[in-house]
């Protein structure tokens, strides 16, 4: 990685701690310069505008959360399986890296368009849409159907679903309404979510 390549690494290194330690409202191109150690211009040459640092700080948030996901579904071959590891993956990263995701699916501050992508990233919406798509194809699979519109709308809802157990868990909510279920609550609710989209698992 020549020089130039390294700063622009380093500023987004920076704007990932600084949104994990104090979330996304904190991130601004002053701050990252400072924990960087450079000039406060210095983050204009990568990132002209505020979406664009946000933009590269998520999409480091999608490679991690690709990264994990490719450990957790290693030789599974079983959709349902495949698919519960996902599901699982997704919401243990909400709960343990909390800003990150949070900014991930903020595409109302992101830039998600041509002008979001870099000479060696791609836009946005490209680093994205393979993780939902995945899951649409698996939905497909589960349910033994063609991939279609409808199998795009379950896996939607799917993610709606699990986005929402990630959120609420993470604000103590479902804890409260599951009193006395135990810290593993949120693996019966996955299930629960599963099986609600999918159907019971075939005994």
């Amino acid at each position: 990685m020549d020089a130039e390549g390294y700063l622009r690494e380093r500023l987004v290194d920076a704007g990932v701690e600084l949104v994990l330690s104090e979330g996304t409202a904190s991130v601004g191109l002053r701050e990252i310069a400072r924990r960087a150690g450079v000039s406060h211009g210095a983050p204009r040459r990568y990132f002209p505008t505020h979406r664009a640092l946000l933009s590269a700080i998520a999409r480091r948030g999608f490679e991690e959360l690709d990264a994990r996901s490719a450990a957790a579904t290693a030789g599974t071959a079983v959709p349902r399986d495949e698919l519960a590891a996902l599901a699982r993956v997704y919401v243990t990263y909400a709960l343990e890296r909390r800003g990150m995701f949070e900014l991930m699916f903020r595409h109302d501050l992101l830039d998600s368009g041509e002008q979001s992508g870099t000479a060696d990233g791609p836009r946005l919406r490209e680093a994205t849409f393979p993780m939902f798509q995945r899951v649409t194809e698996l939905v497909a699979r589960c349910r033994a159907q063609a991939l279609e519109p409808s199998a795009a709308v379950t896996a939607a809802a799917l993610w709606a679903n699990l986005h929402g157990i990630a959120q609420l868990w993470s604000w103590g909510s479902l804890q409260l309404a599951l009193d006395g279920e135990g810290s593993d609550g949120h693996d019966r609710l996955i299930e629960a979510a599963l099986d609600a989209h999918l159907g019971p698992r075939a005994s």
